[in-house]
């Protein structure tokens, strides 16, 4: 499902709930890029990604759309055009930029725009760097695929593997999609964890097929 959400590439007509320009004291959307008033470089304020990028919060995007945005965007924060403002407007562009440049990461990796769904249904991240994994199915399936790896001596065992963890992957994109389009909270929690942990095997898979790579060279 393609977001249809359109955003200026002027940053200048978000919407949202408004705030006082630094410069001017105008009223300005909290989103906004630019100041509708005087048109200086506004701050980064509290957004989550989606709201900073102009989507609906939904976990199918289309990544051209998002490309295009974020170009977009940027373009209107490059350097050069504030190479003549004064160093706090500079400092402020940068601060933008890079706030955009963190949203943009985020809506292009699948665990994390997942996460910030979860986090707006008001439900804690089920994959932070200090959870163990509490689904026993997936416990079994972790341990099964770990005892698999440790016993993978050449290459063609890593590519068997590797190709599994490519169809797990998609199989939990697909399971994510529907579980947020019919707001199954417990369903995207369980996926995520899913997501999240074929991700990190598929990082250990890499690994192992450099390390055999290099033995056989």
């Amino acid at each position: 499902m393609a977001d249809r959400t359109t955003a200026p590439e002027s940053g200048g007509a978000a919407t949202g709930p408004l705030a006082a320009c630094w410069s001017c004291q105008g009223p300005v959307a909290a989103a906004a890029l630019f100041c509708h008033v005087c048109g200086a470089v506004q701050p980064p304020r509290e957004a989550d990604a989606y709201t900073r990028l102009g989507f609906e919060p939904r976990f199918d995007i289309d990544m051209g759309e998002l490309d295009k945005r974020y170009l977009g965007f940027q373009r209107n924060l490059h350097p050069d055009r504030f190479a003549r403002k004064g160093p706090r407007e500079r400092a402020i562009a940068e601060n933008q930029a890079m706030s955009l440049n963190e949203a943009y990461e985020i809506l292009k990796d699948t665990v994390k725009r997942a996460q910030v769904l979860l986090a707006r249904a008001g439900i804690a991240s089920p994959v932070g760097e200090s959870r163990t994994i509490e689904d026993r199915e997936l416990l079994m399936e972790a341990m099964e695929v770990r005892e698999a790896l440790a016993e993978a001596e050449d290459l063609d065992a890593v590519k068997r593997l590797t190709e599994r963890a490519q169809r797990e992957d998609a199989d939990c994109i697909k399971a994510l999609s529907l579980a947020f389009a019919e707001r199954d909270w417990n369903e995207a929690i369980r996926e995520t964890t899913r997501l999240k942990y074929w991700r990190k095997f598929a990082e250990e898979l890499r690994g192992r097929r450099a390390v055999l790579a290099g033995a056989s060279a």
